[in-house]
């Protein structure tokens, strides 16, 4: 069964989604497709990294994802095909693979597949579906683009390290309002080294232990845990952090280690 994904900063109030969508399918009507989402921020190609990263591993090998994110043309921006891990990604070299990839992909082609005129500003509807449904019927990269070396870098806002400290960022906030950080369980687990630790935010907003579930603490109180995407999360047990703390995206979290 062809599977293709679905990730964009279409929305759901136009029609956009829903042109996208019937594009794939008078194609190929078969094709089972699958929204990750629609509602990434306006050109927001980190954000979109960071969903998309935490969810096509969970899809069968094969699967095509095609990425609507800041796709417009322009002189600067290339359309690419990727093969990693198995999985292939269709969308524009706007610096999000570089964000999405912990690798080098095994395969890129920058596609050269003819518009149509008609859709000059909608490429998603014309030359990402046809790339898509190219890939999802099991057609080769090849086929589509020709061979290219790399994609556009893009850096992300990585957390500073101090003596005993890490200085993190809000990266994401999800449809529960937790908030999520640029912070990993790897890095916390290297720097605290067992110790005591205090999690500073909103200057006199403090956390100092770790949560393994969202209802170890009565509810309506804030935790910290690392969720199901491996960063740090503020939390509160049903109630909404994002808007009850204060935070919001880009916002500072600082966790000091104890001796």
């Amino acid at each position: 069964m062809a599977i293709i994904t679905l990730t964009t900063d279409l929305g759901s109030k136009d029609f956009y989604q829903a042109a996208l969508k019937g594009s794939i399918l008078s194609i190929l009507p078969t094709a089972n497709i699958v929204d990750i989402t629609h509602e990434v921020p306006s050109f927001n190609i980190s954000y979109a990294a960071f969903v998309l990263k935490n969810v096509y591993h969970y899809f069968p090998k094969g699967t095509v994802h095609l990425i609507g994110i800041d796709s417009v043309f322009s002189e600067n921006t290339k359309y690419v095909g990727l093969k990693f891990h198995d999985h292939y990604f269709v969308g524009a070299d706007n610096g999000i693979f570089s964000l999405l990839f912990d690798g080098k992909p095994d395969e890129i082609v920058e596609l050269n597949i003819m518009q149509d005129l008609k859709y000059l500003h909608f490429p998603l509807v014309d030359i990402f579906v046809k790339a898509a449904i190219h890939l999802a019927k099991g057609g080769k990269l090849k086929d589509i683009g020709l061979p290219t070396d790399g994609i556009e870098e893009r850096m992300l806002l990585n957390p500073v390290i101090e003596k005993d400290m890490i200085r993190g960022s809000v990266i994401y906030i999800d449809t529960f309002c937790n908030v999520i950080t640029n912070i990993t369980k790897e890095l916390f687990t290297k720097i605290q080294r067992n110790r005591d630790f205090t999690l500073f935010f909103r200057k006199s907003e403090t956390i100092t232990q770790l949560s393994w579930h969202y209802n170890e603490v009565p509810e309506g109180e804030k935790l910290c845990l690392f969720g199901i995407s491996n960063h740090l999360e503020i939390a509160i047990n049903k109630g909404k952090a994002s808007g009850l703390l204060g935070l919001h995206l880009s916002d500072i979290v600082r966790i000091q280690f104890h001796p």
